[in-house]
């Protein structure tokens, strides 16, 4: 059974956060923080995992990924980012 991670990251050094899901949140982060060479997210290495949640199915993985883009989600992560 696959299992599938929403995750928000957090650049310190630039104040800046994003969200993304995988089924594979080790290969994941080494990539956005080593990696990868193109992308939005190699601006602004390093990173660190403020938030995750599991879920047995992409579709939902998918549509929490969605909650965190929407205002209220915005929110709840700029709580975690204050409570750092």
């Amino acid at each position: 059974m696959d299992e599938f991670v929403v995750y928000i990251l957090f650049s310190e050094n630039f104040y800046q956060h994003y969200t993304g899901y995988t089924s594979n949140i080790i290969e994941r982060f080494k990539s956005h923080n080593h990696l990868a060479t193109k992308g939005h997210t190699i601006k602004y290495r390093p990173w660190i995992i403020i938030h995750i949640e599991f879920f047995n199915s992409k579709s939902e993985a998918m549509k929490r990924e969605k909650y965190f883009k929407t205002g209220i989600g915005r929110e709840f992560i700029k709580n975690i980012i204050e409570n750092l």
